[in-house]
Order: structure tokens, then C-alpha cells, then sequence
């Protein structure tokens, strides 16, 4: 990883243009579910190819983080420019572009989509087709890509590839130029490069003129040297050093300090023309200056029209990141500002929790961006945090006072406005596609029920394998619904989605009282069908962690304005009549009585401290336990 790093911020060594006529280039990407062997069969490509010695490869060689090597996953896009001698006798240059493959980065998949005419659908021939496998598959379809499906895996025992290739014949590929290869071995792939050159058609130019110049970014960095490194596809015209271009979406004119390809390493070239892939400099200082679906085309001359596609990259998920050291603080606020050079995703707001003190309110794609952006905290910069439960966005219908209506987010149950003011709320839906064997379809639609989800469609792709397409909100997914879909088939089923907009939802607000006081640290959000088990859980859990104080502690927990679940903090009790031997029994009386009087007092003027502990139980509400409705 440290040695990648410090090649990838190393300026690029000049080299000549490789260009080669727009007949000869292909631009395709690899397009898989997760752990069907992408990028091993990538590797295998750049071994065939030339463009990395043996010497020098190493597994999963376009993965640039140690994460994306270990979780199998690729998580940030990456190209390569290969030149290949085909059988017919000519010098092909195909330019490679790694995908990532989870749904948290589907926007990235599409844009990645777009820079290419051709998509290389691998199918792991032991397990068949699989959630990622259709909803990549649909995406590719969508934008007007050669699709070329290949098995992979199929020198193993435990291999079917007629049934996967049944699965696919019934999805609606095209199993005319089928292959079947073994990515770890390298069989069959130098015929599927010759299929590549062969079916995939050569970029044509999207207008007519040299000089104007129209390009797609897909996919960019942060390099410690050059600034933000934009990748882009060129669709017409041609781009070279000094060359005066604007951003279109950003609204920013800059000069090109240098363009290059990746080689895979990067190497400076003279320039770029249509049809071909590669980097773009232009002392761009920030990844929010350069967007990926933006286009880049001259300052001056002709207007072109913006590429079709782009949008803002909007959070899905958020979650609040705590030091676990208090001190550590500005230490991760440091580390969190370099993550988000190269991950224009991660929005990031500072906040104060009673409990947990300063931290950050951060925004992530998905489960996965969440989960990995904790993990590379901890690893790669040497920062443990604590990450709150995470959140949904909401919008809610707020009245003002003046009684004007209008729309707002909703990111934390402390932002949801008081029932005087608010008319409606909407929750996020998805359209969620879960592949799941036969025998286990019951237990899963039993989930899916639980989780308010509405049944859309039910197919059997064969009769071992069932695809279930429901519409489910993105709030009952986002904990521990994965971990119980595989539990319930035995790790067998997988499951994709994709945004559906918002719709109407009956949602309320949990209000957390301690002797009368609301905490609002501690208020939640819940569908009406939860509010009672989850207020129940609530109050269990904090009369648990809470301390016992020297008077009582009355936990509530209210919805709407009704207490709807309460607990007891018993007090602590100091013995007071221990020093009574006998004697008169209005002595001791007396002694209870002001005991009793000091802890009402104490109870009006004094504070209940909510530990740190007391939010960690919080957080884990709904992991362990089923959403059962109540």
C-alpha cells in the first residue's frame, strides 16, 4: 500500500503519445457481482497484454487500497491503456476501466459505464447469476453498451456452467459469444480478448469538428504533486497541455498542466484525442471543483452540450464519528479532511454530543462507504472512533409561522420539527432485488414483511434460485437486515437495491425524559409500528447503564406527547439508623424522614449524568434484536 501511494503521487514520466486511429481503440469495462473474480480476471488481461511483467504483478493489481484486496471489493475506480497484437495482425489499444462493483457506488458504475462502448459481464460459473450480476447487467443495457458474458471459474470441480448460462439466457443476455474461462489459471482468456476486439464496436465521434472538444469525467484523485487528477474519456476532439478548459456543472475555467494515460502507471503523453481514455491536470485544488458525470470542454469556442447523466453525488446515510479519546479530536479532524481529498462523497459537519463530546456529523453513500471510511480512519491513519447508529434522510412538510408550507431534510430525530409545525413526513425508498435459494423463500419474505417491504415481483430463474423484487424503506436496511437475510439461507442470498424516491410514512419521534428533562442526545425516529418495542428497549437499556444516583432517576420515553414507556433508577441508600441501638423507635423515624426530605430536595436541583456507555446501548438497538411489530 505504501509503496502504491508513493508511485501514484510521483510526477509521470514524459512519454510520447500512444494514440492510435479511433478503428483501433476499444473501450470497455468489467462488470461482476461481488467475489466472481473481476479483478482477478483483470489481472490476467494485464499479464496477456504486456502492460505488467510477472515480475512486478501482484494480485488484484488495479485495487489500490489494502481494503479493496482483503474485502475481495473494488471500491475506487481505476484504468489502464493496453496495447494488444491481435491474431488479424493489428495493434489494438484497449483502454481497461475498473468498476466498483457494491451499490454504494452505483453513480460512479454508471459514469464509468458511459466512458465505454463495450462491458465484459462475468458470472462465477460455481455460484450463477446474483443480485449485483442484474442490476449491472440493466445498468450496462441502459447505457447502450455491447454486452460480452463470460463464465468464470470454470476449472473447478463444484462448476455448473450450463446452469449459469440458463440463468442468463432467462435474465435476456445474449449468450451467443458465451466464454468460459478461469481467471486464476488464464484459460480462455486470449480468446476472450480476441472477442473483445471483434464484438465490441470502435468509439465513434459524438461531434463534428477537430477543435471542439467534449469529454466525460468519470472518475478522479487528489495526487500530493499535481492537484486533482481528473479521468476522462475524450468523445470528440482533442486535448493537450495548455489547453484553456472549463468545467461545465462546476462553472470553472483552468489551463491543463498536464494530460496522460494510465499504463498502467501514470505517463505523461502529448495528448489526447477522440475515443480515448486517460488523466487530465488542471491545478484543481479540491474534489468538489471536479465532479465526476461533469464534462470538460474549451473555454472559449464553440459551445458543446453537457454529457447526459451527470448529477450531485447526495448521502444516502449518516452517521456521527466520535474520537473514542476525547483528546484525539483535532486528530481526527485532520484525518478526516485527507480522507475527503480523495472521496468527494464524504460530507462532513462538525457536532457536540452531552455525552460523547465533539465530533462530526458525517454523510456517506451506504452501509459500505460508512463502514470503510471508519476502517481506513483506524488503519491508515492510526484514529479509533465511535460511529453512532446511522440515520436516514427524511423530509419532512414544516409550517412556518407566517404559514407558509415547505420541504426540509431531516438528518437527526434533534432537527425534526414539533407536531404544532409539522404537516407530513416522507421516508426514502428502495427497490431492492434479493436473490435467495428456493427452500428459504418463506423465512425471507417473513423478514421482508417485518421490514414493511411491499412485495413487487417473484421470479424463479431456475428451479434452485428465486429472485424477490420488493419496495422497501431505506431505514430498515441500513443495520442489521443483511445479517439476518444471510443467516436466514445460510449465506446463500444476496441482495442489491437502488433509490426509489420518498413516500409518505407514519414516523415518530422518540423523546428520552430523565426526571422530567428531555435529552435530546437521545431521541430517535421510528415508524409508528416500532415506537413501542423501541421505547420499551430504550428505557431497559438506560436504566442498565445509567448509575445509580442518591435519589431516584423516573426514565420516560414519550411519542407525541404521551409517555408511552417509563423505568426506575432506585437510589442509593445510606444507612442511617446504624448508629441506633435500641432505644426509642421515633428516633429512627425521624433520621428516615430526613432522609427522605434531602433527597427530594436533591431530586428538584440535582443533575443526572448520561455516560458514554449509556449512548454506545443506543447505538446497537435493532442489530440484535428483530423488529418484531408490536
Amino acid at each position: 500500500m505504501k509503496e502504491e501511494g508513493e508511485a501514484r503521487n510521483r510526477p509521470a514520466s514524459e512519454t510520447p503519445a500512444l494514440g492510435a486511429p479511433e478503428a483501433l481503440i476499444r473501450n470497455f469495462c468489467i462488470i461482476a457481482h461481488v467475489d466472481h473474480g473481476k479483478s482477478t480476471l483483470a489481472d490476467r488481461i494485464l499479464e496477456k497484454t504486456g502492460a505488467v511483467s510477472k515480475q512486478k504483478m501482484r494480485d488484484q493489481f488495479m485495487d489500490q487500497l489494502d481494503i479493496e484486496r482483503e474485502r475481495g471489493i473494488t471500491i475506487k475506480a481505476a484504468a489502464a491503456r493496453l496495447r494488444y497484437s491481435a491474431r488479424d495482425g493489428r495493434v489494438y489499444q484497449l483502454n481497461l476501466i475498473d468498476t466498483p462493483g457494491h451499490v454504494d457506488f452505483s453513480y460512479e458504475v454508471s459514469r464509468s459505464l458511459a466512458a465505454c462502448e463495450g462491458a465484459v459481464l462475468v458470472v462465477d460459473a460455481t455460484q450463477g447469476v446474483e443480485a449485483q450480476t442484474v442490476s449491472n447487467f440493466f445498468l450496462a443495457r441502459e447505457n447502450g453498451l455491447t454486452i460480452l458474458p463470460v463464465l468464470n471459474k470454470c476449472d473447478l470441480p463444484q462448476a455448473d456452467p450450463a446452469r449459469s448460462a440458463g440463468q442468463l439466457k432467462e435474465l435476456g443476455v445474449d449468450t451467443r459469444n458465451l466464454l468460459r474461462v478461469s481467471a486464476k489459471t488464464g484459460s480462455g482468456v486470449d480468446d476472450l480478448l480476441e472477442r473483445i476486439v471483434r464484438v465490441f464496436p470502435n468509439p465513434r465521434r459524438a461531434l463534428e469538428g477537430q477543435d471542439i472538444l467534449q469529454a466525460l469525467i468519470f472518475d478522479s484523485h487528489y495526487d500530493n504533486f499535481r492537484g486533482v487528477l481528473a479521468y476522462v474519456r475524450i468523445f470528440s476532439g482533442r486535448l493537450k497541455a495548455n489547453d484553456r478548459v472549463r468545467l461545465m456543472a462546476a462553472g470553472v475555467e483552468s489551463v491543463v498542466t498536464e494530460v496522460g494515460v494510465f499504463s498502467p502507471s501514470p505517463l505523461r503523453v502529448g495528448g489526447l484525442s477522440t475515443g480515448e481514455v486517460g488523466y487530465v491536470a488542471g491545478g484543481w485544488k479540491t474534489l468538489t471543483e471536479v465532479e465526476v458525470g461533469d464534462t470538460l470542454t474549451r473555454a472559449a469556442g464553440a459551445r458543446v452540450e453537457a454529457l447526459p447523466g451527470y448529477r450531485r453525488i447526495k448521502p444516502m446515510v449518516y452517521a456521527s464519528l466520535f474520537a473514542s479519546e476525547g483528546e484525539n479530536y483535532e486528530a481526527l479532524k485532520v484525518a478526516l479532511e485527507k480522507l475527503s481529498l480523495n472521496d468527494s462523497a464524504l460530507t462532513i459537519e462538525p457536532e457536540v454530543s452531552d455525552a460523547l463530546g465533539f465530533g462530526f456529523k458525517c454523510g456517506f453513500l451506504g452501509l459500505l462507504h460508512m463502514e470503510i471510511v471508519s476502517e481506513r480512519l483506524s488503519r491508515e491513519l492510526g484514529i479509533e472512533t465511535l460511529l453512532a447508529t446511522p440515520t436516514v434522510v427524511y423530509r419532512a412538510k414544516v409550517r412556518s409561522g407566517d404559514g407558509v408550507v415547505r420541504w426540509e431534510e431531516v438528518r437527526s430525530a434533534s432537527e425534526l420539527p414539533g407536531l404544532d409545525r409539522l404537516e407530513e413526513i416522507e421516508e426514502p425508498r428502495i427497490k431492492s432485488l434479493i436473490f435467495t435459494p428456493t427452500e428459504s423463500v418463506g423465512p425471507v419474505m417473513q423478514l421482508l414483511d417485518e421490514r414493511r417491504g411491499k412485495l413487487q415481483e417473484m421470479n424463479y430463474l431456475d428451479p434452485q434460485k428465486v429472485i424477490l423484487t420488493y419496495d422497501l424503506p431505506l431505514s430498515e436496511v441500513i443495520t442489521d437486515f443483511y445479517d439476518r437475510l444471510k443467516s436466514l439461507t445460510h449465506g446463500f442470498a444476496s441482495f442489491d437495491y437502488e433509490p426509489a424516491g420518498y413516500a409518505a410514512a407514519e414516523m415518530r419521534k422518540l423523546e428520552v425524559l430523565l426526571n422530567g428533562k428531555e435529552v435530546d442526545a437521545l431521541s430517535l425516529i421510528v415508524h409508528k409500528d416500532d415506537a413501542y418495542r423501541v421505547a420499551k428497549s430504550v428505557a431497559q437499556r438506560l436504566t442498565e447503564s445509567i448509575p445509580r444516583q442518591l435519589f431516584e432517576v423516573v426514565v420516560q420515553v414519550a411519542s407525541n406527547g404521551r409517555i408511552i414507556a417509563r423505568d426506575t433508577i432506585r437510589p442509593m441508600r445510606k444507612h442511617v439508623t446504624a448508629k441506633c441501638y435500641g432505644g426509642d423507635i421515633t428516633r429512627k423515624r425521624k433520621l428516615l424522614e430526613k432522609q427522605r426530605e434531602g433527597k427530594k430536595k436533591m431530586k428538584m436541583i440535582g443533575a443526572v449524568e448520561v455516560p458514554k456507555e449509556a449512548f454506545l446501548s443506543l447505538m446497537r438497538i435493532g442489530r440484535s434484536e428483530p423488529p418484531g411489530r408490536g
